[in-house]
């Protein structure tokens, strides 16, 4: 991998992280209204979930698990 690549990679991360905890403070909001939309709600986490594994993704690229 290249370093333009690899500091590609480490932007993109760092605004998938950004758009994780925006969704984190957007879900809690939406949790703290008295008659809260439930199935926005539930978008959001998926959202959310998809989010966490496209940055657990890049994280793996990033820092390999290498067995010795």
């Amino acid at each position: 991998m290249t370093e333009q690549e690899e500091q590609e990679l480490r932007e993109t991360l760092a605004k998938l992280k950004e758009e994780h905890r925006d969704l984190d403070h957007a879900i809690y909001a939406l949790e703290a209204l008295p008659r809260p939309d439930h199935l926005q709600i539930q978008r959001l986490k998926k959202k959310k979930l998809q989010l966490r594994d496209r940055i657990q993704e890049i994280e793996d690229i990033l820092l390999p698990d290498i067995i010795a």
